[in-house]
């Protein structure tokens, strides 16, 4: 399954929902303000590394580069608009609002 986040982690708590209810394997897409989630040195990074254990992160690049976010959590992979698709087309999704 492929599960959207796309609330700041800082100000909604759609990322811990999100993270308590995946499954081993499934994908995590942070978009919009949910990017905020990869930014390393946060009070954040550390869950984002434990969910990461068992399931990758994408973060979408154009909403990296719209908030200037470039120091992220080792391992979150960056995916463009093309990934994104190619992520819903593959997965079941389900969006954390």
């Amino acid at each position: 399954m492929l599960h959207t986040v796309n609330k700041s982690p800082f100000q909604n708590t759609s990322l811990e929902s999100c993270i308590r209810f995946t499954l081993p394997g499934d994908i995590i897409l942070l978009l919009e303000d949910g990017v905020f989630a990869a930014q390393v040195g946060t009070s954040k990074s550390d869950l984002l590394e434990s969910a990461m254990k068992k399931n990758e992160v994408y973060a979408l690049e154009a909403d990296l580069k719209a908030r200037a976010l470039t120091n992220l959590v080792p391992g979150v992979k960056i995916t463009d608009y093309a990934g994104f698709v190619d992520l819903v087309e593959k997965h079941s999704t389900h969006a954390w609002l």
